[in-house]
């Protein structure tokens, strides 16, 4: 058996934007807009009231509620981070 070895996550730049009902449709239309055509739209307004936005990421649909990051990883998949989360894992860039 061998024993555990240390790791540090790779510095990686993302996009994200933090949802609110101001930007619902913004988010959505930005997750449409970075899709391939014939491909699910990440971002969907759900057809009931159990969640603020569905975003269908590479692990299934996950619920975001207002005020989770809805992020753009690097291989331009699509998911929620909760803000607590979000702010001890990302920091603002001027990265392009």
């Amino acid at each position: 058996m061998t024993d555990p070895q240390t790791f540090r996550k790779k510095p990686v730049t993302i996009q994200a934007m933090q949802l609110t009902p101001e930007n619902r449709g913004q988010i959505i239309k930005w997750g449409a807009a970075s899709t391939q055509l014939g491909r699910v739209i990440p971002a969907v307004q759900p057809a009931d009231d159990s969640a603020q936005l569905l975003i269908h990421t590479l692990e299934g649909t996950m619920r975001a509620e207002w005020g989770d990051w809805i992020v753009r990883g690097v291989q331009g998949e699509f998911y929620p981070v909760k803000p607590d989360i979000f702010t001890v894992t990302y920091e603002a860039t001027t990265d392009v």
